[in-house]
């Protein structure tokens, strides 16, 4: 497994409204048909090649199903499988296995679809030194779980809220100045290096290169290693100008990254400007599910 699996209530929260909203509990199939008294035997089988993810979620639907099941887990998060592959077996009340069926699966095929989504975006950067970052473009409720799959895929997580980090935009900007450009992008810079407490980084977004600038002379020397500039929509001629004006300068640098209209279709380029970071909402707000499904296992009663 590539990280710790997310925990906490927010995930616990994320289930039980799962399970609320499909009326898990009050199935009015599977508590008819007498068949669902039965132990039966279910595969969890991937039908489309891609990265699994969010295994372990299955065990906690049960619980909280209060059901008991034997779980037997074939693969692991982040493992990269092929279309026919079984990974996991479930044993156990057919009816617990009815009702959990689809909260499980919703939960697998989104997070398995954001993992192997954000694998296409890394695999296409591999010869570079750039890594695929996230942003907090991500499903209400989901953010833990989807960061996570990212993580899963071979990405790495941006800031996880608008506490973990500060980060000056655009529309900050017009909020506090009335107007964007390098003066409020060097006012904006000062306010916040007076107010953030020590260790805590700035992300600085710019459009062009004279907000750069603007950036780094409001950035003292010894705070240059918290400054990262998120070069907005930046051609590929100043990305690469960009690399080689933190190149000249004397540690500790500022880092670059790379931010807007991100795609599969454009990531290798940016990369190959010799930037260490890229950000993509795509990795979450474009990801498609991954194909999967929940069959239980026919025995010799058909």
């Amino acid at each position: 497994m590539p990280s710790t699996f997310p925990h906490g209530p927010a995930v616990e929260a994320l289930i039980e409204a799962a399970l609320t909203e499909d009326h898990a509990r009050e199935d009015l199939t599977s508590a008819v048909l007498p068949a669902a008294d039965r132990d039966a035997l279910a595969e969890i089988r991937v039908k489309a090649p891609g990265i699994v993810c969010g295994l372990p979620l299955v065990a906690r639907v049960f619980a909280a199903l209060g059901a008991e099941v034997r779980l037997t887990p074939l693969a692991e998060d982040g493992e990269t499988i092929g279309a026919g592959t079984v990974v996991m077996r479930v044993e156990g009340s057919a009816r617990a296995i009815l009702r959990a069926e689809r909260t499980i699966l919703n939960l697998l095929q989104r997070l398995s679809g954001v993992a192997s989504h954000t694998a296409r975006f890394a695999e296409r950067i591999l010869s570079a030194r750039a890594q695929i970052y996230d942003t907090r473009k991500t499903t209400p409720g989901w953010r833990a779980l989807e960061k996570y799959a990212v993580r899963c895929g071979g990405g790495q997580n941006h800031r996880l809220d608008l506490a973990d980090a500060a980060m000056l935009k655009e529309n900050h900007l017009v909020a506090a100045y009335g107007r964007t450009g390098p003066q409020s992008i060097a006012q904006g810079v000062r306010a916040l290096w007076a107010a953030l407490p020590p260790g805590v980084p700035l992300y600085v977004e710019v459009e062009n290169a004279a907000e750069l600038d603007a950036a780094l002379e409001a950035t003292a020397a010894e705070d240059r290693a918290r400054l990262v500039l998120v070069l907005d929509e930046f051609p590929l001629a100043a990305i690469r100008a960009a690399v080689r004006q933190m190149q000249g300068l004397a540690a500790p640098r500022p880092q670059l990254e790379v931010s807007g209209g991100v795609t599969l279709d454009t990531v290798e380029a940016l990369a190959s400007t010799g930037v260490a970071r890229i950000s993509s909402g795509a990795l979450t707000h474009s990801a498609p599910a991954l194909d999967i499904a929940l069959k239980i296992v026919p025995d010799e009663r058909g």
